[in-house]
């Protein structure tokens, strides 16, 4: 990876998972998701599409035990290859904000890329699941992701009745915060009054 490509593969390998992953920053938002749970692949592919990454996720996990280890772990390793795709985080706009509606929901998310991770989530589920991915594990995926990624992430759902809708709008609002967060600046520095991230 260098800093100029910004691309960067990642995986992660446990006794409960198996994910590999291949990230281009720079993409069209083109995405191949599989991770055995419908509705996680379509948020990732969701978070591609309005990112404009280029994204290759395949995971196989312990579903027969239930969606948290899949969830997570592909956060995971989703979050280390943003990291390693940033690389020294040098001319970046650095933060990024954005409000995403589906129909009558409405969602917001402010990013920083300062490399102190740090996540507030607050989707206000109401339901158990969203197909087969517990809707605890939405929140969880976007903090894993936050965490691994190293960067700091607030998401709020401010308003909307269905939960597909208000999960939705909280991924495109959280793809468009770091579309503008990752935009390059036209500089070579680190956007740090500290001289690094």
């Amino acid at each position: 990876m260098s800093d100029l490509e910004r691309r960067a593969d990642a995986g992660r390998r446990t006794e409960e998972t198996a994910v590999d992953v291949s990230l281009s920053l720079d993409g069209q938002g083109l995405s191949e998701v599989r991770t055995g749970i419908g509705f996680l692949d379509h948020m990732l592919s969701a978070l591609a599409r309005h990112a404009r990454f280029d994204l290759k996720l395949a995971c196989t996990g312990d579903l027969g035990i239930d969606d948290h280890h899949t969830a997570e772990d592909c956060a995971l390793a989703l979050g280390e290859a943003i990291d390693k795709a940033l690389g020294e985080r040098r001319g970046i706009r650095r933060f990024g904000a954005a409000y995403a509606p589906l129909d009558e929901a409405l969602a917001r998310a402010v990013v920083d890329l300062v490399a102190r991770p740090w996540a507030s989530v607050d989707l206000g589920l109401r339901r158990e699941k969203l197909g087969t991915l517990a809707c605890e594990n939405v929140a969880h995926v976007i903090r894993s992701l936050a965490m691994a990624a190293r960067v700091t992430v607030h998401v709020d759902v401010l308003k909307g009745e269905n939960d597909h809708h208000r999960t939705e709008a909280a991924f495109k609002a959280l793809a468009l915060a770091l579309r503008q967060a990752l935009a390059r600046d036209g500089s070579n520095h680190i956007p740090s009054t500290k001289g690094r991230m």
